[in-house]
């Protein structure tokens, strides 16, 4: 481990406003619903250029943004008063003022919102299930609108338990899904209703793309659910080229049904169309959306096909969103190591002591409801682990998969992350179990300019990263070539990239017995005129790995750590931050337990100093009027340690035990 020294120190914040609180939450699950398209403000985004970006540059860009949000098209958005569209999200995105409402039942109570830093890129993702249902029971010139079963589902959704809203929302899809009042026999009437909102989504994605400034993605949210288990996906398309309509649920229950259409109808079309699918939330899967089971595959042959679609279509993840870290946690079931003493970062399924059973190597059911077991490969970190083994098995490894934030927002208000902004004030509470939820994280991509196309290419590299919200800028490489020396190069990017590989990159060991170089920088987020950036505490490199037995191992090591910043704090009664950090931290590292005959994954995790979470900022004095009651609930944390995650680096060790034990002796 290096103590890093040379830093710069960043000033305390001083804050003007300290406030903050939850948003509302209406959890994208088990069926989301939409609602009509309206007549929106056309932007004055411009939608073409004539050649590269003047800022264009070889050794990569850090660009910001959101591949995750909801707006009213959304009908758990809706029902809790969200009636914001495409076009009011992406106006958002670019910094200007939007209105949006703070619960469903106070609809003449509009605030102004405004992000103070616009974001690079966005995509609006809309649940593609049951658009068509939704608009027909919302339309009241539709021949539904007045059944019985439209009558139930425009009934507002619950807000006393998590559980109640699931079993209502489960309800009123099941009503849709299946009425003949409101579809029709053949549901071709739902099919029809489909085409308006899906044409707006497109219509605002092609509006507000200004390439070089701003990227937007056509984009909609692939939302099943096993059971109670989330295995929701988000599709982004590179271009404008998509397909006719958005698969939901009610077509292909089976996420490897969808890879297979994404695959054939867009990806093999020869039409220009290009997607990708993002999972989300397989910390409340009970191990289902990323296991290594292929459906209705009897042979390995048939497995490898499969993991190769899988592998195709899903080249990233989301690893942090509002409804919690996806990372790792300790004590899981056959996973070895020493525990990771950072791992117990906004536990979504933690809430208020809640305990769990291990999956082991089966599934459960429930976790939208806070219910079933909890798996290993509910979490990235054992998931990529596992990928390594499968490969082995099978020949691919099918979660070979970088990682990004999102917020999962169903405000239209893309990127809207500062802990400080949310506190039932300038942010609406959250109206289930308010205090539970986090702000949401943010997508980082390196890419050489900012173009739909360029940020594609980029995730489908996998050469992107995540953050629990702050815009720290990571970077990873690893090579046998690297300089031990490159934090003092000027042009240490420029070399990394050229006697390495960068993140989510694969390295071959090609017969070297010692450890490649890894490089790990990373740039502290330096926040706003109103809300200075936390400093950074510390970088750490996580290695996994699998072993015998259906085993798999954990490493963390500290690779740089800002002087005096261990002994860093925050007073939650005024978020006042205490102790020095660093604006700028890196070093170069070689694995001490390097094994040449093992395959392993290698990530960076880049950690602030703690800071004021959004619960903190609402229980200041002068936040919220009244204080809400989780402010006198010690179960729920009044501070925050962000961090942001690089996507990893794969070392394929091609020597054999034996071998390397003869070559020694």
């Amino acid at each position: 481990m290096r103590r890093y020294r040379r830093y710069l120190p960043i000033p305390r914040q001083q804050l003007t406003f300290l406030y903050a609180a939850l948003r509302v939450a209406s959890f994208s699950i088990i069926i989301m619903l939409s609602i009509p398209a309206a007549a929106t403000t056309a932007s004055t985004a411009t939608t073409t250029t004539t050649g590269p970006c003047v800022n264009q540059t070889a050794t990569k860009q850090a660009f910001f943004g959101d591949l995750h949000i909801h707006t009213g098209i959304s009908a758990d958005a809706m029902l809790f008063g969200t009636r914001t569209h495409p076009d009011d999200a992406y106006s958002f995105a670019t910094g200007k003022p939007i209105d949006i409402f703070r619960t469903a039942t106070s609809m003449d109570k509009a605030i102004s919102v405004q992000l103070a830093r616009p974001l690079d890129f966005a995509a609006v993702t809309d649940h593609a299930e049951n658009i068509g249902a939704v608009t027909l029971c919302l339309d009241p010139n539709s021949s539904a609108y007045d059944t019985k079963s439209c009558q139930f589902v425009r009934e507002p959704l619950p807000s006393d338990s998590l559980a109640n809203f699931a079993e209502k929302l489960a309800r009123q899809f099941q009503t849709m899904y299946s009425s003949k009042e409101i579809c029709g026999e053949d549901k071709q009437r739902c099919t029809d209703a489909m085409q308006k909102p899906w044409a707006e989504i497109q219509q605002a994605a092609l509006e507000w793309n200004q390439p070089c400034e701003f990227s937007t993605f056509v984009g909609y949210e692939y939302s099943p659910t096993d059971r109670g288990s989330n295995l929701h996906h988000n599709v982004l398309f590179r271009t404008a080229e998509v397909m006719s309509a958005p698969i939901s649920m009610s077509d292909v229950p089976n996420p490897f049904e969808l890879y297979r259409r994404l695959q054939e109808e867009c990806n093999e079309s020869n039409t220009g169309c290009r997607a990708i699918a993002i999972p989300h939330n397989s910390n409340i899967s009970n191990g289902k959306i990323l296991r290594l089971d292929y459906p209705n595959a009897k042979t390995d042959d048939e497995r490898k096909k499969l993991a190769q679609l899988r592998r195709d279509i899903i080249p990233i993840v989301e690893i942090f969103q509002e409804k919690g870290d996806s990372e790792c946690r300790n004590g899981l079931w056959n996973v070895f190591g020493k525990p990771d003493e950072y791992c117990n970062f906004e536990k979504f399924r933690d809430w208020q002591g809640a305990q769990h059973e291990d999956c082991q190597t089966d599934t459960g059911n429930g976790g939208f409801q806070n219910q079933g077991c909890v798996s290993r490969l509910d979490y990235t970190r054992y998931a990529l682990a596992a990928g390594i083994a499968e490969k082995a098995r099978l020949g691919v490894n099918s979660l070979q998969f970088g990682v990004i934030g999102a917020t999962d927002n169903h405000f239209g208000t893309a990127g809207d992350l500062e802990e400080s902004d949310h506190n039932g004030r300038d942010r609406p509470y959250s109206l289930i179990e308010p205090g539970r939820m986090s702000t949401g994280g943010m997508a980082g991509i390196w890419a050489r300019e900012n173009t739909r196309e360029a940020l594609f290419d980029a995730m489908e590299q996998r050469e992107v990263f995540a953050t629990s919200g702050p815009r720290i800028k990571p970077r990873l490489f690893a090579g046998w070539d690297i300089n031990s020396s490159s934090c003092d190069d000027p042009k240490m990017i420029e070399k990394s990239y050229q006697h390495g590989v960068p993140m989510g990159g694969e390295l071959n060991s090609d017969g070297r017995l010692q450890s490649p170089i890894f490089l790990v920088s990373a740039l502290a987020d330096p926040g706003t005129l109103l809300h200075s950036g936390t400093p950074l505490q510390r970088l750490q490199i996580i290695k996994a790995w699998p072993g015998k037995n259906n085993e798999l191992h954990q490493a963390i090591y500290d690779i740089a750590i800002a002087e005096g910043s261990e002994s860093a704090s925050v007073d939650v009664d005024n978020c006042e931050r205490k102790g020095s950090g660093a604006t700028a931290l890196c070093a170069t590292w070689k694995d001490p337990d390097y094994d040449a005959s093992v395959n392993a994954v290698y990530y960076a995790r880049v950690l602030e100093n703690p800071s004021c979470r959004h619960t903190g900022y609402s229980c200041m004095p002068g936040s919220a009027n009244p204080l809400p009651d989780f402010c006198d609930d010690d179960s729920i944390p009044k501070h925050i340690q962000e961090r942001a995650w690089t996507s990893a680096i794969w070392v394929n060790g091609t020597r054999a035990k034996s071998e390397i034990v003869s070559e020694k002796n």
